[in-house]
């Protein structure tokens, strides 16, 4: 006779419990159907497994499997759930805190058409009618939302000890589970969603027993449990794609690598002294229990507004013990290569998820999408635009919304996200969303099916979002635009723009690259934000021709093309005449926030559309002719390989004086009475090395000028350094000449203002450029008082407070 249910009891040590639970499923059930119960002991130390067997002989149709050792719950599921015979199979546990009258409830469920029930708590409807302790009811939900967010989203109760499942289905799932402990629900659950059989959440009457074996630690067992099962679920050939990109953002800066503390990227101009402050700076603010928005170690006493400055909080806080035990070099050069790679992996990840399930693809994609010209360009100096791991997750959040699926839920992770991107670099966030309308844009009109669809959930879930982005970074962001040192926005230079040879030429670090002309089509060899090559943009126009039937390639080719069009600035000339043209820039050019971009960036959208359209050229090369596959990969390597990236200069970095690296310092600069050490020039964004004289002193001493942005001017306009007085500027012109002014009476008293303006403690010369001049300009400065060389530097010392 075929069996219809079979109620499977885990038992460890439920000697109390037991046999109570026992005769209330069984009188329960009683003849209404053909049933079993089976219990499994997972290695008691008490009477259970005698009372389990005093129950089989006076039940019949009651099953032991004993067992000798504690294996786990897991582990007894499984083996009960394997022996199971029922057309039906219903996991309960010894406590019966669901009582086993809820058994309806779940088998409706089964008869509506799904393939599992689970009893939930927290679904709508669901009684408790004996609550747990306060402190324990509360962390055991925080583990649960945590369980959900990373493994199951959507089911609102997954540790619920009562279910009740299809048996085939049951014993497939249970017998593909590697888990023994509490994370076996999930596992199990996991295999239901990705076998695509539906699962009904029920909400059912519970109340805790005393002496439950459940405790709120046993959630972060699950959650450990959980992560060996995601490491273990990672295939081998997407862990080899991540170990390429660990490679290649290696190799790419293996010229500092070979001493991260004593190399230094020269194409950073100074960014790289600048990011190890930011770094160091996060650091001593948060083993100090000081305010990470803010500091007056340079700038002095201005300060500077960190949160105004992208200092990376995001990761430059959590690097925080890498910074203080190994310096700050070593943890800006682990979250650039690291970052990079990341970046690689995450777009990885996202074609793979969206556009093509090919591997090779989806990897060459990413590929492009992370190390084109314009990211190699940044990673000499600007870890805020390579280290972009979180953009296309948040891609991801935002085109699952067009589903309309689970909006609330992934509007909250989308606002996680935000908030998170928010504290790694804001105006990457900017161009991510200027990238998302413009496809959503293009998009919408090539299927307006969709979009008629998809506007009602995605603006509410871009509204959810904005609901839990907002207070999170509410308070940041008014730190950021009206606290101490906070600005309206950047000054920059000319030439911010792209010319339109930009996105045709080779950048200089790529394998076809032309210093010369790379250079004379940027601002700097930092912002060469184009530099496609030519090859890479015939074959995209090939791509969008050849898969013009499709949406997303024409949505791409929007994108791509006004991205493109955006980054030429408001007015450019057309190559080889003398036109000028107003460009659609002109339009945001002055708006807020957008004021502060530099619009030749925008060109760096295309990296990732780019690498999108190679992705699916690709996956369609895989199924044509072998002529065709041959000639297309001929032309892909002939567009890849000529922007493919040379490795980062590295030179050796210039020794932090004695002075500095000994201590001498402290015998000049009473850091108790508020003194500043005055390095001569003063330091800014052209010469910043007294930053790395800083941090190779654990920020021992304050400077004043310094290489940020921050305000100049009553409209308080963004500008990079401090805000110039005169003698710092006669020292700046002095090492840029060589010449020594004529300096009366006056100069002498403004420099007398500033030095005590700066608190200065001591001046110190090191060897330099025009070191003679800039010599003889101080000392005369200071009515004919020589320095002292000490430690390697000429050092005047001053009177306390600048006096």
């Amino acid at each position: 006779m075929a069996i219809e249910l079979t109620v499977v009891v885990p038992a460890y040590n439920e000697q109390e419990r037991l046999r109570p639970t026992l005769d209330a499923i069984a009188a329960h059930l009683g003849d209404t159907r053909t049933w079993e119960l089976i219990v499994v002991d997972d290695g008691s130390s008490d009477r259970t497994r005698r009372i389990a067997h005093e129950a089989a002989v006076a039940e019949p149709r009651i099953r032991v499997l004993p067992g000798d050792t504690n294996h786990g719950k897991g582990h007894a599921l499984r083996r009960g759930v394997l022996a199971s015979r029922g057309e039906r199979v219903l996991i309960t546990d010894a406590d019966l805190a669901a009582p086993i009258g809820e058994l309806e409830r779940l088998d409706k469920a089964l008869a509506d058409g799904h393939a599992a029930a689970i009893g939930s708590r927290a679904a709508s409807g669901a009684r408790i009618e004996k609550h747990q302790h306060p402190v324990r009811e509360t962390l055991g939900r925080a583990g649960n939302l945590l369980i959900r967010l990373l493994a199951v989203p959507g089911i609102r109760d997954t540790q619920c000890g009562f279910k009740l499942f299809d048996g085939e289905r049951a014993r497939a799932a249970f017998a593909a589970s590697r888990l023994d402990g509490w994370a076996i629900d999930v596992e199990v659950l996991q295999f239901f969603r990705r076998h695509r059989l539906p699962v009904a959440e029920v909400p059912v009457r519970w109340s805790h027993q005393d002496g439950s074996k459940v405790r709120a630690r046993d959630y972060l067992s699950v959650l450990r449990e959980l992560s060996v099962l995601k490491a273990r679920a990672l295939d081998r050939g997407s862990l080899a794609v991540a170990g390429l990109f660990v490679l290649a953002s290696f190799l790419l800066y293996k010229n500092r690598w070979s001493d991260p503390d004593g190399r230094y990227i020269p194409d950073s101009l100074q960014d790289q002294n600048q990011w190890e402050w930011f770094f160091d700076v996060t650091a001593h603010n948060v083993l100090h229990l000081q305010n990470p928005l803010f500091t007056d170690l340079q700038g002095f006493p201005d300060g500077v507004n960190l949160m105004a400055n992208t200092v990376m909080l995001g990761l430059s806080v959590p690097f925080t013990p890498v910074t203080a035990l190994f310096g700050p070099a070593l943890s800006l050069q682990l979250v650039m290569t690291l970052g990079l790679a990341a970046t690689a992996y995450a777009w990885y990840w996202l074609i793979r998820r969206h556009v093509t399930r090919e591997r090779v693809p989806a990897a060459v994609g990413a590929a492009l999408a992370a190390f084109a010209p314009p990211m190699i360009s940044h990673a000499n100096a600007h870890p805020n635009f390579i280290v972009l791991f979180m953009l296309p997750l948040i891609i991801d959040r935002a085109l699952r919304l067009v589903t309309g699926d689970r909006v609330v839920r992934d509007g909250v992770v989308l606002g996680l996200f935000a908030a998170y991107q928010i504290f790694l670099g804001e105006e990457p966030l900017l161009l991510a969303a200027m990238g998302l309308l413009l496809f959503a844009a293009g998009y919408s009109v090539v299927r307006k099916d969709v979009f008629a669809d998809a506007w009602r959930p995605v603006l509410r879930g871009l509204g959810i979002a904005a609901a839990v982005c907002v207070p999170i970074v509410a308070f940041p962001l008014w730190w950021q635009f009206f606290g101490p040192q906070s600005y309206s926005d950047v000054l920059h230079g000319p030439n911010t723009a792209n010319s339109p040879l930009a996105l045709v030429s080779f950048a200089e670090r790529s394998l076809a690259g032309d210093r010369a002309n790379s250079q004379s089509l940027a601002m700097n060899i930092t912002e060469q934000n184009a530099f496609y090559g030519w090859p890479l943009l015939a074959l995209a126009v090939g791509i969008v021709v050849r898969l013009w039937d499709r949406a997303l390639v024409k949505a791409l080719a929007f994108t791509g093309f006004a991205a493109a069009l955006l980054s030429l600035g408001s007015r450019f000339e057309i190559p080889g005449t003398a036109i000028t043209v107003t460009g659609p820039w002109r339009a945001l050019a002055h708006q807020p926030l957008f004021s502060a971009v530099i619009e030749s960036r925008l060109a760096m959208i295309c990296a990732p559309v780019l690498g999108l359209l190679i992705a699916l050229a690709l996956t369609r090369l895989r199924t044509a002719r072998p002529a065709h596959r041959l000639w297309g990969g001929v032309a892909v390597a002939a567009a890849l390989i000529p922007i493919v990236p040379l490795p980062l200069k590295a030179v050796d970095r210039i020794p932090v004086p004695a002075f500095v690296t000994e201590g001498m310092y402290e015998a000049y600069v009473d850091e108790a009475s508020g003194e500043t050490l005055v390095p001569v020039p003063l330091p800014d964004p052209g010469v910043a090395e007294p930053l790395h004289w800083q941090t190779a002193a654990d920020l021992g001493f304050k400077l004043p000028g310094g290489y940020f942005n921050g305000p100049w001017g009553p409209e308080r306009k963004g500008i990079y350094g401090a805000v110039p007085r005169h003698t710092s500027n006669l020292l700046a012109e002095v090492r840029g000449t060589g010449e020594v002014p004529a300096l009366g009476e006056a100069w002498q008293e403004q420099a007398r203002r500033d030095l005590a303006y700066w608190k200065a403690g001591a001046l110190v010369l090191a060897p330099q450029h025009h070191q003679d001049a800039l010599r003889e300009t101080v000392t005369r400065l200071l009515g004919g008082q020589q320095p002292e060389f000490v430690g390697g530097v000429w050092v005047w010392d001053l009177e306390p407070a600048g006096g």
